[in-house]
């Protein structure tokens, strides 16, 4: 993969000299598509942190879940995951709707401690839309009969343009605990209710 052309980027490696390390890294950890091993390592996790940004560039962190798997590897250059009701403030699809740059990060706490960054644009499609797609998983299919909750509102569609390792030193390595997850619940209680403690703070 070419250096990435992001003149701040190279800017920023210029200033504290980290320029050799950054090619190196390029041209030995980047691609700009999902290998076998990339795609084998989605289809295990359970969750995702995603960033995006509206067109002023007001930024906005996220997280997603699911069953292993749930982000869906369409192929090597593609990948899909489900957006469910959730609050209804819907701040990334917004974001995404105006400004289509995404980036995702899959961290791997249960085994290798090892993170997956995932860059690209994301497009925002109706579960109806997914016809126009040859080939889907079985799993998209499925999820898009669902009946309640459980059900996407939407699919986000990733069109990947950069793909590289997180190292895994300060990623901590966590015990799996059972929880009972009330899929689609409006149960505020089960939730987390209103844990913050923020009805009564005073409003912008």
């Amino acid at each position: 993969m070419k250096r990435p052309a992001s003149p701040a980027e190279q800017q920023a490696q210029q200033r504290f000299g980290s320029s050799p390390r950054a090619a190196a890294f390029y041209a030995n950890q980047m691609l700009d598509h999902l290998n076998p091993l990339m795609q084998q390592f989605i289809a295990r996790q359970e969750m995702v942190f995603i960033a995006t940004a509206d067109a002023a560039g007001r930024c906005d962190c996220s997280f997603r879940a699911g069953t292993p798997g749930f982000v869906q590897v369409l192929d090597e250059k593609t990948v899909a995951y489900p957006e469910y009701r959730g609050n209804g403030v819907l701040a990334s699809v917004g974001n995404i709707l105006e400004n289509p740059q995404i980036g995702m990060i899959f961290l791997d706490y249960y085994q290798s401690t090892v993170g997956l960054h995932v860059n690209g644009a994301a497009r925002v499609l109706s579960p109806d839309d997914l016809t126009t797609f040859p080939h889907l998983p079985a799993g998209m299919v499925e999820a898009s009969r669902i009946k309640g909750g459980r059900r996407p509102e939407a699919w986000i569609i990733i069109d990947i343009k950069e793909a590289y390792i997180h190292c895994s030193k300060h990623v901590p390595l966590m015990k799996r605990q059972d929880k009972q997850i009330a899929w689609g619940t409006d149960d505020e209680s089960v939730k987390g209710g209103d844990f913050f403690k923020t009805k009564p703070a005073p409003r912008l």
